[in-house]
């Protein structure tokens, strides 16, 4: 009996030095690096719609009735997107409408005929490849005409590639008589800088109306 006693004792400290030398399983060493590296927050600035881009991307088409008065100023946009602007294009502007573009902001119905009677000169080709009337959903205000945009401009009319293909969001404010008081294009569906959002906003709200006021400019002596 005094024999087996220490090989009792032997044999457990054995065991429990087995044990405490042993390393945690796979799982346990993993499971606090997922909880702490796994991020999905993201947010991006709101368009001129007020959603963000991947909200009005998302949105369905919907109908337009071609008797309408938003028929009229489908119309006009797609001569005007396609480089072949028409007198009547201009007639969905009130007078004093504004048209805000990443290159350019212009104010008044003779400041944004500059603008489009300049693109042929620049592009003497634009194709429209897609135009989408966007369904408001619940919410936005019911005088917001929301429009998917993908345009081709080519510098050669005669080239198969264009020279560039432009995705935007269309936000046009409309009055009670169905006319644009405010224009907005954003490429990408994303947000344009405005003075509003600080200095280098400014910097480059000032540099769009030069750009309009030398597209003014340039359109007076063709």
């Amino acid at each position: 009996m005094v024999l087996c006693q220490p090989h009792f004792q032997i044999t457990r400290t054995t065991s429990l030095r087995r044990v405490s030398n042993a390393k945690p399983p796979l799982h346990n060493q993993c499971a606090p690096k997922e909880v702490i590296l796994v991020s999905t927050t993201t947010y991006e600035t709101p368009n001129a719609s007020g959603l963000s881009p991947d909200q009005t991307r998302a949105l369905p088409v919907r109908r337009v009735d071609l008797d309408s008065p938003e028929a009229r100023i489908i119309r006009a946009l797609r001569e005007l997107y396609s480089g072949k602007p028409q007198n009547s294009s201009y007639e969905i502007y009130t007078r004093d409408a504004i048209f805000h573009d990443p290159i350019g902001i212009a104010r008044g119905i003779d400041s944004i005929r500059a603008q489009f009677d300049a693109l042929p000169k620049l592009f003497p080709r634009s194709d429209v490849q897609k135009f989408r009337v966007l369904e408001n959903p619940h919410g936005l205000p019911s005088n917001l005409l929301l429009i998917d945009l993908e345009v081709a401009y080519f510098r050669n009319a005669q080239t198969a590639s264009p020279f560039k293909v432009v995705n935007s969001l269309l936000t046009l404010q409309l009055d009670d008589a169905c006319q644009v008081t405010r224009h907005t294009e954003e490429w990408d569906h994303r947000c344009e800088t405005t003075a509003d959002d600080g200095f280098l906003g400014m910097v480059n709200e000032h540099r769009k109306k030069m750009t309009a006021a030398l597209a003014n400019a340039f359109m007076s002596k063709a």
